[in-house]
């Protein structure tokens, strides 16, 4: 998803992109990806690669969500390093936070407490390869490895299908069922209090040419998101809206609802003189028309 919002939006016009898909790089293969980086001699890596998915898939593989995560970032950055490149944007996510914040999620904040148990794994990946990253800068001397930590992300381009989803694709995909099918309700897990972050990606793709364009200026980790969050009840509404739902909802409260708040600040990145510019309702309806032109991509 992020990768194609990337290669979508104006400012991809100013680069090359080398956009080697699976079958043509592997990369939890070692030496398969610093072949690749020699021969190819990037001046700059966006790395976006990654095992992603809702609750239910952390909760159902976390040892694969762990390891190939990990493997991933190490050899892309590793790579990175010995090809020479002076430019590497490392995509992190929020859930590296800990799980007992109702306030702010300040970068100053990683490894301060306990991670949310559902996706303890893709977390500990996400960390680790942030390190990494911050380790080389110290080596290099240099703070040539840039670590973004978006908040949780939605849009063209995203997973639908509601078993390894995100929760908001996995909303859209239900609630149009429901409308569909003539449904009088539909399922919530949990109470619908549980607060949560969803920012539109060609916002995220536009902050990394932003980035990019003023690098020096970017701190080694920054936060990237809106600065305000919903409660999942309220999205379900709002998506209910644009839809034209009109049934109930109800609530499985035997369904886990993970971290009870997950907002990050956006002081940092703001002061960059950078906002995220699209509303939940305009990327709700973009993403929904996207949905029915692609389907589950």
């Amino acid at each position: 998803m992020v990768g194609k919002n990337i290669l979508e939006h104006a400012g991809a016009k100013a680069y090359q992109f080398l956009t080697p898909s699976h079958a043509e790089l592997n990369l939890l293969d070692q030496k398969e990806v610093e072949a690749y980086f020699k021969a190819q001699k990037p001046q700059a890596v966006i790395h976006c690669a990654g095992l992603v998915g809702g609750i239910q898939a952390n909760m159902r593989e976390p040892v694969r969500y762990l390891i190939e995560n990990l493997e991933m970032g190490k050899n892309v950055l590793l790579s990175a390093r010995a090809s020479g490149v002076t430019k590497l944007v490392n995509l992190s996510s929020s859930c590296i936070y800990h799980k007992n914040s109702d306030g702010f999620l300040k970068e100053e904040e990683i490894l301060t407490g306990p991670l949310e148990p559902t996706n303890e794994g893709y977390a500990l990946a996400k960390i680790t390869v942030m390190r990494l990253a911050q380790y080389m800068n110290k080596e290099f001397g240099k703070n040539h490895y840039k670590t973004i930590i978006p908040c949780n992300l939605y849009g063209r381009w995203d997973k639908f299908d509601e078993a390894t989803s995100h929760m908001l694709p996995a909303v859209i995909r239900k609630i149009d069922k429901a409308v569909k099918g003539n449904e009088s309700s539909v399922e919530i897990w949990g109470s619908g209090k549980a607060r949560r972050e969803f920012m539109y990606a060609a916002d995220l793709a536009d902050f990394i040419f932003f980035a990019l364009d003023n690098w020096d200026k970017v701190p080694e980790t920054l936060n990237v998101g809106l600065g305000n969050d919903h409660t999942i009840k309220e999205y379900y509404d709002v998506v209910a809206e644009v839809l034209g739902y009109t049934g109930d909802f109800h609530h499985d409260l035997s369904k886990p609802e993970g971290m009870r708040r997950k907002v990050v600040s956006v002081n940092k990145a703001n002061a960059l003189g950078w906002l995220a510019s699209t509303s939940l309702r305009e990327g709700i309806q973009a993403t929904y028309k996207f949905y029915l032109e692609k389907g589950n991509v």
